[in-house]
């Protein structure tokens, strides 16, 4: 008997150790929601012999509370330059193993060595997004309404033939960079003055507004109720998309302002208490791969960092100047720096100023 119970045990203690290391052969990714395409996944998983487990946030805000709050159990996550800057100072990341990464080669040059990394010692490039003018063909060229510029949604002059019609981002960070670069300053500019002048640009144009809106402008878009929104590239690519499945017979369009736009980049980052960061390598140096980056581009309408992405990528998406712009378009574009405490609390403050008007 007492052989008997040994074996039990024996054989017991051998099935937990299996169910443990099968439940250790998981990925957990945090990160956009649609922000990789259910066949990459399911290949990832094939290749990898895991489970690739997602977790969504909305933005970079949700994300960075939540891990402050002591949320763990994340290998990757992918941040957005700010956010990933505001991450490497928190020393909550893992820097990369560049050796097990083998496609890291296949990143256009343009997109590595940001400011927020230099020298990329914690973040792979992902995707991009471009924060833009969406707008119904259709009706601008009916009204003859310039779309080339950050006066499309500034302006009185214009928005009163489009008064009702136009909504913006609601997003202090992103409507006040418009207005900055609409007024000739940097989308990084911390000057109070300068802020002072953004905040009454925007006022002068709230009236005019239908909504702020991060969120259904999409939808709106495509059933026509809206003509004109301040927004990113990936979302008035899908709206056109949408419009076209309905049979509208109008497209949704984007237009990259003269004056320069913001450029979103989200890398994927290792945190520092990664259940799995030997997987994490793997599944960085899998979306590394030419046409796993260009399933990605394909779906949601992203920009690629990934030059190998490119003979992959759905031709009328690769010469979408919105998303793909030429190199002397690429010089206007910045990308949102983190701010300080102080300057947090400074746009924030004009911000309520702002929505309260």
């Amino acid at each position: 008997m007492k052989k008997i119970f040994a074996a039990t045990l024996l054989l017991a203690s051998s099935l937990a150790a299996s169910f443990s290391v099968q439940a250790a052969d998981e990925l957990h990714l945090y990160n956009w929601n649609n922000y990789l395409a259910p066949e990459t996944a399911q290949r990832f998983e094939a290749f990898c012999k895991c489970k690739l487990i997602q977790t969504y946030y909305g933005d970079n805000e949700e994300m960075l509370a939540k891990l402050a709050a002591g949320a763990k159990g994340y290998d990757i996550i992918v941040p957005t330059g700010n956010a990933l800057d505001a991450l490497i100072k928190q020393n909550a990341l893992k820097p990369l193993d560049k050796a097990q990464l083998t496609n890291f080669k296949n990143v256009n040059p343009a997109y590595l060595n940001t400011e927020f990394d230099k020298g990329n010692q914690y973040s792979v490039p992902y995707a991009y997004s471009i924060t833009l003018i969406g707008y119904n063909d259709q009706k601008i060229k009916e009204l003859g309404i310039p779309v080339n510029s950050w006066a499309t949604i500034f302006d009185p002059a214009i928005l009163a033939k489009i008064k009702g019609k136009v909504t913006v981002l609601d997003s202090a960070n992103e409507l006040m960079a418009a207005a900055l670069k609409y007024l000739g300053y940097s989308a990084n500019d911390t000057d109070e003055k300068h802020w002072l002048e953004a905040k009454a640009v925007i006022l002068k144009a709230k009236p005019y507004w239908a909504a702020f809106n991060g969120s259904s402008y999409i939808k709106e878009l495509t059933i026509g109720n809206i003509w004109v929104v301040h927004g990113y590239s990936s979302d008035i690519f899908q709206a056109n998309v949408d419009a076209q499945k309905a049979g509208r017979k109008f497209h949704i369009l984007a237009s990259l302002p003269k004056e320069g736009a913001v450029l979103a980049l989200d890398s994927m980052v290792i945190h520092k208490d990664a259940p799995r960061p030997d997987l994490a390598l793997k599944f960085m140096n899998f979306m590394l791969d030419g046409k796993n980056a260009a399933e990605l581009t394909n779906l949601t309408g992203t920009g690629s960092p990934n030059a190998a992405a490119m003979p992959f990528i759905k031709p009328e998406i690769a010469k979408n100047a919105a998303i793909f712009p030429d190199k002397v378009e690429l010089t206007k574009l910045e990308m949102l720096k983190d701010l300080t405490s102080k300057q947090r609390r400074t746009m924030n403050r004009i911000w309520t100023e702002i929505r309260a008007r």
